[in-house]
Parts: C-alpha cells; structure tokens; sequence
C-alpha cells in the first residue's frame, strides 16, 4: 500500500489534520486532503498543515456530496478515512436535510466511489455513540459531581442495542450501517470506529461540539459557560493521538478488522463530567470559572463510557494518554494559538 494514495475526506478538521500529519511523517504515499472548509477553523489547520512543507500533501477542495469530484479524488487510493461529516446535534435539528445530506448520502457516495474505482482499499469510518441513542435503560445512581453506572461498569459495548435519537444519530447510523454492508455485499475492507468524546491539539470547540476544548477556550477568554443539563454527565474522553493509533492498529491487521464495527473511547479511567472538568480546569489554570445552567438537549446521554474490550482483543490497542496528561497538552495548544482562537469563535 505504500505507493497508493491516501485519501483523508474531512482531513482539515481537528481529527483530519492530526491523522494526515502522522501519516505525512510515518509515509511515503501522497495523502489527499479533501474538505469544503466549511467548518470554522478548519482553514487555519489547512494553513498550518501547508506551513510545515510536506512534498507530498495535496488538497483537495471539494464536498462529500460532489460525486464526481469525489471519483477523481479516491481513484488510485489504497486507504480512505471518512471523517467528512456534519457534527453537531444542534444543527441536524435545525436542518435534519442538510444534515442527512452530508452525512448519509455523503458517506453512500464516497463508498461507492471506492466499490467503483479503489475496491481493494481499506475504508475507515468515523461513527458516533450517538448511534445508541440516548441510553435511558443503564441503571445509574446519581452522586456528588457525576453519574455512576451500576451495571455495565466498563462501559457501552457493540452488542448494546441501536437507537438513533436526533436527525444526527439517524444520519451517522445510516452511514455506519451502510459502511458495515459494503462488506457484507461488496467485499469492501471496512472498518467502523464508534468514536465517544476525542479531544487535541488543532479543535477549534465551540458550543454544539467539541466540549473539551470549548470549556477551555471559555476558560481561558474569562468568559461564561453554558452548561446544558445538571453538569452530572460522563463522557469517556480520548486524545487524537491514541484515536490514530487505533486506525492503524485496523490497518496491520485488516484480515482481522474488515466488516468490523468498534467502540472506541478513553474508557472508564479516563472519564469527566462535565463538572469535574470544570474543577480541574480552575486548578489547572488557578483561575475562576463562571457557568450557567440551561435545559438538557435532545438526546443527551446522561453517562457514555466506550467499553474498549473488543477493540484491544481483537487489535491490541488501549488507551496511553492519560486525561490529565492530554488536556493539559490541549490547554498549552489552545494558550499558544489564542489569537487565531479568538479570531475563530469572535463573538
């Protein structure tokens, strides 16, 4: 696969432009990025992505839902990373077609244009927990600062039942089910990544996604957060680089991840409310930090912790970024870049 291209759709957002970077370094294959560059940002990761003067980096500027562009993007590619999505629950709700659009029929073409033109290549798909709905059935017990699972201590795992809640959730798992049925029909070597929270380097969060680096860029700006719901919620958070690892755990052992789906997260070590975050921002920073309440969103998960045990049976990977380690590393990042950052999210 050396010699083939590689193909990141999405690949000037956060998790996009982290992943080409690795693979820039650690390759000799020409990496395509292809993006819109709709998202806020995402122009500044291009730039930055550039500045570093890789020979073989090339961008693409395209959508998902421009088949034809996509054709000539994916032709020659020995793997493709599907990252291209629409993020936020809030905005599929505002506009559940445009939302549909991008992310169902967008992922159905950019299989079709690797069945059609690259069908030996390993395609990588960027799923949701969403996809499990909003979990009321997990029997959990409130405490102090968090809500605690009574079962299910390790987490979410694959076998949980699918229940789209949101336009998001029905868009994402429309595309994760096509994906797994690419190679159940066609052959084609897909694997499903599930993903729960990840955070890093290069996440311009606001408030609809992108928690982590949202409350530190508040933080950071003196400004209030808005916290939706109690502040009780858990969510498993996973640093970019440890989300890479695992794409390229799927890809050495492929025979072994084709046709599979995987939950992937920091798991139950490396969970946060969102009030603990909060609390370990202010020491971290020595600072104060004001935030509001409001009314819980559609679909809110009180608790979602990814139950990582497929994953390291089957591929050997595991978490290595502690919380702690990767969002300090985030705050350094953010401290660095705040006048692109306020630039970014003015307002």
């Amino acid at each position: 696969m050396e010699n083939k291209n590689i193909l990141i759709t999405g690949g000037a957002g956060f998790i996009g432009v982290n992943l080409a970077k690795s693979l820039l370094e650690k390759r000799n294959s020409q990496v395509i990025v292809y993006d819109n560059l709709s998202r806020k940002g995402v122009e500044n990761n291009l730039q930055w992505l550039r500045s570093q003067k890789y020979k073989n980096l090339k961008f693409i500027k395209g959508d998902v839902r421009d088949y034809k562009k996509l054709k000539e993007a994916v032709k020659g590619c020995g793997e493709v990373y599907h990252l291209a999505a629409q993020v936020a629950v809030t905005s599929s709700v505002e506009d559940p077609i445009e939302d549909f659009g991008i992310n169902a029929e967008g992922a159905l073409y950019v299989l079709e244009a690797v069945r059609k033109l690259s069908p030996g290549a390993v395609f990588i798909f960027t799923s949701t927990n969403k996809v499990y709905g909003e979990l009321l059935h997990l029997k959990l017990k409130e405490g102090k600062t968090r809500y605690i699972l009574t079962e299910k201590k390790k987490g979410v795992s694959e076998a949980e039942s699918l229940d789209f809640h949101s336009p998001y959730g029905c868009s994402k798992g429309t595309a994760d089910q096509y994906v797994r049925d690419y190679y159940r029909i066609y052959g084609l070597k897909t694997v499903v990544f599930r993903q729960s929270c990840i955070y890093g380097e290069h996440q311009y969060g606001n408030e609809d996604q992108g928690w982590v680096a949202h409350f530190i860029i508040k933080s950071l700006l003196g400004r209030k957060i808005n916290i939706y719901g109690d502040g009780k919620q858990i969510r498993d958070l996973l640093e970019v680089s440890d989300l890479i690892r695992a794409y390229g755990a799927a890809l050495r052992k492929i025979d072994k991840a084709k046709g599979e789906i995987y939950n992937i997260g920091g798991g139950a070590e490396n969970a946060f409310s969102l009030l603990e975050l909060i609390a370990f921002l202010k020491k971290e920073m020595k600072k104060e930090i004001e935030y509001d309440f409001d009314e819980w969103r559609p679909g809110d998960q009180k608790v979602f912790i990814s139950d990582n045990t497929k994953l390291k049976k089957e591929l050997g990977w595991s978490p290595s970024v502690s919380k702690e380690k990767g969002i300090r590393k985030l705050i350094g990042w953010i401290e660095n870049n705040i006048d692109i950052i306020k630039r970014v999210n003015k307002g």
